[in-house]
C-alpha cells in the first residue's frame, strides 16, 4: 500500500508539473545512469589504481629495468599503460627522445580521453536542467495569471496561490537534478586530473632517469 501511495504522489507531481517536469524526470534517469556507468567505467580503467605503477617507476629510477617492466606487465590501469609505454620506448631504443615523448603523450591523451568520456553529457544536464525548470515555472505562471484575468473580480486568491506553487515545482525539480549532476561532474574531473598529474610525473621520471644500457656502460668505464 505504501508503494502504491508513493507512486500515486509521484504521478500527481508529474501531472502538475506539465511537459517540463517530464523532461526533467527523463534527465534525472539519464543522470543516474551516467553516474553509475561512469563509476563502473573508471573502475575498469583503474582510475584509482596507482601503487603498482609507483613501484615500477621506483624500480626504474633505481636501475631495475627488468623489474619495472615485469611489474607493469599485463596492467591495464591508466597510469600503468602510460608508464609501460614510456619504459618500452626507453628499453627498445628505436625512437629518439622527442619521438618517445610524443608517443607517451599520444598514449596519455588517449587514456585521458577515455577517462573523460561522458563528462560533457553531465555538464550539459547540469546546465539545461535548471533552465527547463525555469521554463516550466514561467509557463505555469502565465497559465495562472491567464486564469486570474479570465476570473476577473471573482478571482480566488487561493486558486492563484495554488497555481503559482505548482509552477514553482519545476524549478525545484530542475535544481534537484542539476546539483547532483554538477557534484558528480566535479568529482569525475578531479579523478581525471589526478590521473593526469600522476601520468605526467611517472612519464617524466622514466624518460629523464635510468639511461640506456649503452650509456650506463660508457659512464661506468
Amino acid at each position: 500500500m505504501e508503494i502504491e501511495a508513493r507512486w500515486s504522489e509521484a504521478w500527481s507531481f508529474l501531472l502538475m508539473g506539465g511537459p517540463a517536469i517530464w523532461a526533467i524526470a527523463a534527465l534525472s534517469v539519464l543522470t543516474l545512469a551516467l553516474i553509475l556507468w561512469k563509476v563502473w567505467r573508471l573502475l575498469l580503467m583503474g582510475a584509482w589504481a596507482g601503487r603498482n605503477t609507483e613501484n615500477a617507476v621506483g624500480m626504474w629510477v633505481k636501475g631495475d629495468r627488468s623489474g619495472a617492466r615485469t611489474t607493469l606487465e599485463g596492467r591495464k590501469s591508466l597510469r600503468a599503460v602510460v608508464a609501460r609505454a614510456a619504459i618500452e620506448g626507453r628499453i627498445t631504443g628505436e625512437m629518439t627522445e622527442d619521438q618517445q615523448r610524443e608517443e607517451v603523450e599520444r598514449v596519455a591523451n588517449r587514456q585521458l580521453g577515455q577517462a573523460r568520456t561522458g563528462l560533457r553529457a553531465l555538464e550539459l544536464i547540469a546546465t539545461i536542467a535548471p533552465l527547463l525548470g525555469l521554463l516550466g515555472t514561467v509557463l505555469g505562471m502565465i497559465t495562472a495569471f491567464q486564469t486570474l484575468q479570465e476570473a476577473g473580480s471573482r478571482a480566488d486568491p487561493a486558486a492563484l496561490a495554488g497555481g503559482i506553487w505548482e509552477a514553482l515545482l519545476t524549478t525545484a525539480a530542475g535544481m534537484a537534478v542539476a546539483i547532483p549532476a554538477s557534484m558528480a561532474l566535479a568529482w569525475f574531473e578531479s579523478v581525471a586530473d589526478r590521473a593526469q598529474d600522476d601520468m605526467e610525473d611517472a612519464a617524466t621520471r622514466i624518460l629523464t632517469r635510468g639511461g640506456h644500457p649503452a650509456s650506463a656502460a660508457t659512464a661506468a668505464e
